[in-house]
């Protein structure tokens, strides 16, 4: 396969905003985000197509998608295009986390490598939390502490028992904003050798989806 002329995509829908990035590994990349809103499973599969050009679905050798957590309704929607398209083009799907992608455009802000914990408000006042630590030699970041959901407190005293320096990131809005950095991640686990299959990939939702589904809108 060619390199310079095989290209990954990104679809970032656990937010209201849309988020598409592609790129190839010669250096050609793009990407925008759209806020849709209500409107995101309507306008999704146009915008895809939109976007894609000039480039076709057989340019395409990888798929990256985030699985979550974010609103269940949008994370679902962007989960099934993913697994669908890349079922039908017999390419490697990789569900990468939200809270990975955050991390990792984080880490281009800081002056030097730390862990990263982040949180994010779920429902009934609990918190989305995730340590990851970067692997500046191997490229990419390890989940010290894996997506979960915690109390507040739980999570307070989780970080003041922490033994390595890290940065905190509380995000909120936005999140499609982090797809770049979400397809940058599929790469370079596509780099390092791995082709997770489409049926690997699974949302991520954290919560009971009945008392989630609200969370986006």
């Amino acid at each position: 396969m060619n390199l310079s002329t095989s290209y990954g995509l990104g679809i970032h829908t656990a937010s209201p905003d849309l988020g598409l990035a592609i790129r190839n590994f010669a250096g050609d990349s793009r990407s925008q985000v759209w806020d849709l809103g209500r409107d995101l499973s309507t306008h999704l599969h146009v915008h895809l197509a939109e976007f894609l050009k000039p480039q076709t679905w057989a340019d395409l050798a990888l798929i990256a998608v985030a699985k979550g957590p974010g609103g269940f309704t949008g994370t679902r929607i962007g989960v099934v295009t993913a697994r669908t398209l890349a079922q039908q083009l017999d390419i490697p799907l990789f569900a990468i986390s939200t809270l990975a992608a955050i991390a990792w455009s984080t880490l281009n802000q800081l002056p030097q490598p730390l862990d990263i914990a982040l949180q994010m408000p779920a429902q009934r006042g609990e918190l989305f939390t995730a340590v990851y630590h970067p692997l500046p030699d191997q490229g990419g970041l390890k989940p010290l502490l894996p997506d979960g959901v915690m109390d507040p407190a739980d999570w307070q005293q989780t970080l003041e028992h922490w033994e390595n320096p890290y940065h905190l990131v509380q995000v909120s809005g936005g999140l499609g904003n982090s797809v770049t950095s979400l397809l940058e991640l599929a790469c370079l686990s596509w780099q390092q050798g791995k082709r997770p299959h489409w049926s690997e990939a699974l949302p991520f939702y954290g919560q009971h989806p009945v008392e989630t589904a609200g969370s986006e809108e």
